[in-house]
């Protein structure tokens, strides 16, 4: 019964009871985020055990920098800012060099990368398969250009909006997308020529 009137209050009272020292009030705010938590953090690590240590450290931050949180935007997008700068953290302390082989890619995404390799700037209609490699491609980038990429191209987030996110300047968010997208290309035409030379 206490559990369900829990539920039933909303974010703004729940942070409040959270700082006046009840710490169950906690518990309601974990279950309502949680799901959409999981959905960022997978974006950014692939093991089940990597995307739980990444929700559990967001949960756990969330909870002690609680009192910063000034309610000038909703709950939500401060958890969210939150959740991109610990998978950025993240990404930045397991940075692998994890480059994949043209013999990890299917069929149908080979012959993708091979209508890329002749013609990079034709706009292909398999977006699926592009999609696919773009997946494969993200693990190979370094932490900002697969972030910035990530929440531009994927997440369709605007330049200002990742600006929020970050806490880098909208030039930077520019210049660093630009550069992603570079780095990108490079894996990309890297992957082609093994696959077709």
């Amino acid at each position: 019964m206490a559990e369900c009137r829990l539920m039933e209050r909303n974010d703004t009272e729940l942070i409040a009871a959270v700082l006046s020292g009840d710490v169950a009030s906690f518990e309601p705010i974990i279950q309502k985020y949680q799901p959409r938590v999981f959905a960022t953090a997978r974006r950014y690590a692939r093991r089940e055990d990597e995307v739980e240590d990444i929700v559990q450290e967001v949960f756990i931050k969330a909870f002690q920098k609680l009192p910063t949180f000034q309610a000038k935007a909703p709950f939500e997008h401060w958890l969210m800012r939150l959740a991109i700068r610990t998978c950025y953290d993240f990404l930045r302390s397991h940075q692998r060099n994890r480059e994949i082989s043209s013999s990890e890619l299917t069929l149908q995404e080979g012959d993708w990368l091979e209508r890329f390799a002749h013609n990079p700037a034709a706009d292909h209609a398999s977006a699926r398969d592009a999609r696919e490699i773009v997946e494969k491609v993200l693990v190979q980038l370094s932490p900002s250009a697969r972030l910035v990429i990530t929440l531009l191209e994927l997440e369709d987030r605007s330049v200002k909006e990742i600006s929020r996110m970050t806490g880098w300047s909208v030039p930077l968010v520019k210049v660093r997308a630009f550069r992603a997208r570079a780095e990108m290309r490079k894996v990309l035409q890297k992957l082609a020529r093994q696959n077709y030379l």
